[in-house]
């Protein structure tokens, strides 16, 4: 006995069932083997990272003794003897990576948080002089002399712990006000981005900046070292003396360096192009002759995978001890 005849137009419709069947298994097994290549992909790339910050930290514990060791050969002077500011040294690593370690003098730049003074647990007030610094900076690299004043009086608003705007500063009514409404910060700065975020700073003005600022965890003008200043770090000397160093001055105050360094910082005063200047008390004990900030660089690559590592080291006491870090993949 036959079942019923299929009507001609209903053939091949189990065939298509099928055929539809099988694409649509297909698009999920596709689906889930880029979804597993993937997960593959992304694993591999962690342990490579995992890896890579492993190997970094041991090259940032050798940098530690490479600084301790700097401080041992004189106590009382950090000097270029040696060639170490900035000299970039490669280490080989186990299964063929390779790391970069650079050793850089953390404290030749303008410390932000200067612009305010005090101890952040309690209180930061305005700091003319450190104010006064950040204008001189920003007009020795160019920036106009409106510009750098209103960016200079925000960041001490910014820092501070009062709510009420200093002359051409802005604090949060002014923030509150934006498209994206934010808050000052009302403590030092954590990092020197930050400052992207205050009135009157354009990305133009801070990718001028940024090379010369630093974020130092503490309110202290600059500890500038004297005795590492290289001859094209010339505005960090001209800001000490706001209005009287012009930057041929600076730079010749520096090409004045006795070959061992100075010996005090009345001898740094009393160089010939300096001679003369009516600097105040605590803008003439600002230099040092004894570098208590490094910077460490590290970029380590296993693989596919490029580690960098930033680290801020605090020398002021013996072991340096790591204050901060950066990372970057």
């Amino acid at each position: 006995m036959s079942g019923p005849a299929v009507p001609p137009r209903e053939r091949g419709a189990a065939l298509l069932a099928v055929l539809l069947l099988v694409a649509v298994v297909g698009a999920i097994a596709a689906a889930t083997l880029e979804k597993l290549t993937l997960s593959r992909t992304a694993a591999a790339n962690a342990a490579a990272l995992d890896r890579a910050r492993a190997f970094a930290d041991g090259v940032e514990r050798l940098g530690l003794l490479t600084i301790d060791d700097l401080i041992v050969r004189d106590t009382r002077r950090t000097t270029l003897e040696g060639g170490w500011n900035g000299r970039a040294r490669d280490i080989p690593m186990p299964g063929g990576g390779l790391a970069r370690v650079q050793v850089r003098d953390g404290g030749n730049c303008f410390n932000i948080n200067s612009v305010v003074s005090g101890d952040p647990r309690t209180r930061l007030s305005r700091r003319e002089s450190g104010v006064a610094e950040f204008i001189a900076l920003m007009m020795a690299l160019d920036v106009p002399q409106g510009d750098a004043r209103r960016i200079a009086e925000a960041a001490a608003d910014w820092a501070d712990s009062d709510t009420i705007p200093g002359p051409g500063g802005a604090e949060d009514e002014a923030y509150m006000a934006s498209p994206t409404p934010y808050r000052t910060g009302n403590t030092l700065f954590a990092d020197v981005g930050e400052l992207a975020l205050v009135s009157g700073m354009t990305p133009r003005i801070m990718a001028r900046l940024r090379p010369w600022l630093c974020a130092l965890p503490t309110s202290d003008l600059a500890p500038i070292n004297v005795n590492t200043l290289l001859p094209d770090q010339a505005p960090l000397v001209a800001m000490l003396a706001p209005g009287q160093i012009d930057l041929g001055r600076a730079r010749a105050a520096i090409a004045a360096r006795p070959a061992a360094g100075w010996n005090s910082q009345v001898d740094f005063w009393q160089a010939g192009p300096l001679r003369g200047l009516a600097v105040p008390l605590d803008l003439q004990l600002q230099p040092q002759l004894r570098t208590t900030w490094f910077a460490l660089d590290v970029r380590v690559e296993v693989g596919d995978a490029e580690f960098h590592e930033t680290t801020l080291v605090d020398a002021r006491r013996r072991p340096s001890r790591l204050a901060a870090r950066r990372w970057e993949e």
